[in-house]
């Protein structure tokens, strides 16, 4: 107890005594509970040793933290937070009789389910769940959950057959006081649901967190999780620094000497060409300071992340078939008009994808949600129905998702914890699962064990799990050996080494084909009948047809050969990629777009026809140099991202 020292005792129990102590290192208030193991039975030590175990699993904001343990005078000595708003209990008994008001309830019931779900996901039951186990902060707004003493581990194959008898026959009487009726018919109906008899017919936690009664509550405290109170100062003109002759400025806007406004200089500049816009062209933005970070490009949509973790997608206002979709006519293109997710404004999305006709995005807590299009099950909400504003993927809630990409009719996510789910049309095998089985909601894939996905990677008919360890793992369609599967047969035929022909692969495999099979590798884009890859170095290699050459090289479009290097990139590393139907866009370091593959409709974005060998595109030139920090391209269009730093 040397670096600690006691202030007083704040509780006893069956077990020991709780001090409240403070740590002399940083004169922070800690508890202290002081369990005299010799004196217990065995039952009673492995209880204690259970709470230091189950206790050093856990790292959640809304469960009491575990800091160390030590043995001191025969006494087994636990460190953990201390929660100075007591007990659940204590702040409800206080209340006299006063019921909470219905935010509060959600505020507090939303915590505890976070909570739960982690505890869940290692493998946790706590079973001692009630008000003097749930304690709160110093303002009695975070709940902290604690006393693990009686909580049991299980097994992967284990079932929790156990439970205490005085909480069974609670349960099996089902009685319990009615329900005021000042809270809302929702909040009612879902407690009567936790509470039913039968167990089968109780709402799961991630059942309950995807009740749209909750969604906006845990949404909320995901976003409000550590942030600093401010003030909003309003400053008058006058205030403002001078930056100049007759010129003074603000965030918004500027006047010049004249009097006449001037227009502030964007931070951000996204650009698209194809589907029949044959030049770079200037998107709007919802205004001069959104800043862009990421775009996606679909079959029918364009979307966008920005810095703050707004998401916003371009709607046409032509009216009549969309000019991107498939036998449209070239024309003029049709206006684009940017608009807002509905809903997300106390949401932080930090990534989107686009599929056909639907839409995936992410956001920083790692919840997936979807919209759009049901068919073939994309969305994974376990059903085909189409969805108009974003919707939490239930299967994926005890999983912190770190990417997702979409295929025209597929997707991928990959977890933080190397865990990858496919869903959606099976055929070709591009779900990774080992059938052509299609899935409505998220089906785990296996992998060797030596790998660690770390992204993903979605295309036409097939998929690419990219790894920690820098190698690529495919499945699916590898017709002109996209994936460049095709292995090497040991013969020799007319000086040539001759393959052994992989046209499709239902598990995720390694690549064999020479040299990406030896090479560490970056970064992999997929179109419909090639792929694009990127090497640690910055080399850029393609594989599969080169019919509209969209390989960039001079090879043989007949032929079903390996990876070819681009060699007029050489020299020059790539930061960026991405693959559309038949073209193929690369940005370099220096911050130059090279297009190659099929020019009609305006796929390249450049003037000049040679298109089987890379060509730089130039953008419109803006007030000053941007960075290009994302490129997205599908079917026969692409997006570029452009932000000032």
């Amino acid at each position: 107890m040397e670096k600690y020292e006691k202030i007083r005792v704040v509780g006893r129990g069956a077990y020991g005594t709780v001090h409240l102590c403070i740590r002399l290192s940083d004169k922070k208030q800690v508890i202290i509970k002081q369990i005299p193991v010799e004196q217990m039975t065995k039952d009673e030590r492995q209880a204690a040793l259970n709470e230091v175990k189950v206790l050093s699993m856990l790292h959640h904001p809304n469960i009491i933290q575990y800091y160390e343990n030590f043995l001191e005078d025969k006494a087994l000595m636990i460190v953990m937070e201390y929660a100075q708003g007591g007990t659940l209990l204590d702040f409800l008994q206080s209340r006299n009789g006063c019921l909470l008001e219905e935010e509060d309830i959600l505020k507090f019931l939303a915590q505890m389910l976070m909570s739960l779900q982690h505890v869940h996901s290692k493998q946790i039951l706590h079973r001692d769940l009630k008000t003097q186990n749930i304690l709160l902060d110093k303002k009695k707004e975070v709940v902290k959950i604690g006393d693990f003493g009686i909580s049991k581990v299980l097994s992967s194959k284990s079932k929790a057959y156990t439970n205490l008898p005085a909480l069974i026959l609670k349960i099996m009487r089902g009685t319990f006081s009615p329900i005021s009726s000042q809270y809302s018919p929702q909040l009612r109906e879902l407690i009567l649901a936790m509470l039913h008899l039968d167990p089968a017919r109780r709402p799961t936690i991630n059942q309950i967190m995807a009740q749209p009664l909750l969604i906006n509550t845990i949404m909320n405290l995901h976003t409000d999780a550590g942030k600093l109170p401010c003030v909003r100062i309003n400053r008058p003109l006058s205030s403002m620094q001078s930056t100049g002759r007759g010129r003074v400025s603000s965030r918004g806007n500027s006047t010049a000497r004249d009097g006449m406004p001037v227009q502030p200089q964007p931070l951000s500049s996204v650009f698209w060409w194809g589907g029949g816009t044959a030049l770079p062209t200037k998107l709007p933005l919802p205004n001069p300071e959104t800043q862009v970070v990421q775009v996606s490009a679909g079959r029918t949509q364009k979307a966008a992340v920005t810095r703050n973790g707004r998401l916003f997608v371009w709607e046409s206002q032509a009216v009549g078939a969309e000019t991107l979709m498939p036998g449209a006519t070239e024309g003029s293109s049709p206006t684009l008009v940017p608009r807002y997710l509905e809903g997300q404004a106390a949401v932080t999305i930090q990534h989107v994808a686009c599929g056909d006709l639907f839409t995936a995005c992410l956001t920083d807590r790692g919840i997936l949600m979807t919209f759009g299009s049901g068919v073939n099950g994309c969305l994974g909400h376990g059903n085909c129905n189409d969805v108009v504003q974003a919707k939490i993927v239930e299967a994926l809630l005890g999983y912190e998702v770190v990417q997702v990409s979409c295929g025209a009719s597929h997707v991928l996510a990959v977890t933080n914890e190397h865990e990858v789910f496919a869903w959606g049309r099976g055929d070709n095998g591009r779900l990774g699962l080992g059938n052509y089985a299609s899935c409505t909601s998220p089906q785990p894939v296996a992998v060797p064990d030596n790998c660690r996905p770390c992204s993903v990677h979605c295309g036409m008919d097939c998929s690419v799990i990219l790894t920690l360890e820098k190698s690529l793992l495919c499945s699916g369609s590898n017709r002109y050996n996209k994936l460049a599967l095709d292995k090497p047969r040991g013969e020799i035929q007319d000086g040539v080494e001759r393959m052994a022909v992989l046209e499709e692969a239902v598990v995720f495999s390694p690549v064999a084909s020479a040299p990406i099979n030896s090479l560490p590798i970056k970064m992999v884009s997929l179109g419909t009948s090639h792929s694009a890859i990127v090497t640690e170095a910055g080399e850029c290699y393609t594989a599969g047809s080169n019919q509209f050459g969209q390989l960039g090289a001079v090879a043989d479009s007949g032929s079903r050969g390996g990876p070819v290097l681009v060699s007029a990139l050489s020299g020059k590393a790539v930061s960026l990629l991405a693959c559309g139907d038949i073209f193929t866009v690369a940005v370099t370091e220096d911050q130059v777009i090279y297009t190659w593959g099929k020019t009609s409709r305006g796929r390249l974005g450049r003037s000049d026809r040679d298109s089987h060998l890379p060509g730089a595109v130039g953008l419109p030139k803006g007030d000053s140099p941007m960075t290009i920090v994302s490129v997205s391209s599908s079917h026969g269009s692409t997006l570029v991202a452009a932000t000032r730093e």
